[in-house]
């Protein structure tokens, strides 16, 4: 291996392994990816207009995305729908047709006007047309949360010192059958990135698993740090940053080896 390559190889071990002290319990909270897995269609959910359906309701035949987090996240979630949204919103894809989005709270005590402030601000924001039809914000009770939790490998834990869920970070894609088909995992996503997972999901196939571990955790008052969400943040920031270098510097070196 060429020593810039090396260097590279070796600076991206460092950042994307999880060390020996944020193994275990952090680990144990990432996306367990299960392509070919059967959504629970008949598991039941609230809609913002009050409505308790089965999840294929609100699938209806349509490659579907999954957003699983909760509306009074102080971390991470909102963000991940803004990026996923403004993502869908520049992608030239439409709802209800190209895709359903489906939101689902993990917090069986967030109730529906929770989920209908939520898809208020969020269409105020991202006006897409379609969007009242094909865009479903829901919660549950414990029992269906959890059976889709599990369908999906989505591993959550409360923790009651800081009233905060702990849980990954990313998307599910879902063939109109209700199969999964593939993970697009962390935040910062790409219209790319979602059309092809749209497009498997679409055709009924398996995507392949993604690598990326982002968790949301919590925000600690008396450090004024966010913990753990935004060392996962910065961790993905310099991986990107050293593929870019190791791209530019590799090529250099191509170039001077001609």
């Amino acid at each position: 291996m060429r020593p810039v390559a090396m260097a590279v190889f070796m600076l991206l071990a460092e950042l994307v392994s999880p060390g020996p002290a944020r193994a275990g319990p952090m680990q144990d909270l990432a996306f367990t990816q299960r392509q070919g897995a059967s959504l629970p269609l008949d598991a039941r959910f609230t809609d913002t207009a009050g409505h308790t359906l089965p999840l294929g309701a609100f699938i209806d035949g349509h490659p579907a995305i999954l957003s699983m987090g909760y509306y009074n996240c102080p971390n991470l979630c909102a963000l991940e729908r803004e990026d996923l949204l403004h993502a869908l919103g520049v992608s030239g894809l439409k709802p209800p047709g190209d895709y359903a989005l489906i939101v689902v709270s993990i917090d069986p005590a967030e109730t529906a006007a929770l989920a209908r402030q939520a898809r208020q601000d969020d269409l105020a924001r991202h006006a897409t047309d379609g969007a009242d039809r094909g865009w479903h914000f829901l919660v549950g009770e414990a029992g269906s949360i959890r059976r889709l939790a599990d369908a999906v490998g989505f591993h959550a834990r409360y923790d009651p010192a800081l009233k905060q869920y702990l849980h990954p970070m990313g998307l599910v894609f879902a063939t109109p059958a209700g199969m999964v088909s593939g993970y697009v995992l962390g935040v910062g996503y790409r219209p790319g990135d979602v059309r092809q997972a749209l497009a498997h999901a679409a055709a009924g196939q398996r995507a392949g698993a993604s690598p990326v571990l982002l968790l949301c955790f919590h925000y600690d008052a008396a450090t004024g740090r966010y913990t753990l969400a935004t060392w996962k943040l910065l961790r993905l920031g310099a991986v990107m940053t050293v593929l870019a270098l190791g791209t530019g510097l590799g090529m250099a070196h191509w170039r001077r080896g001609r």
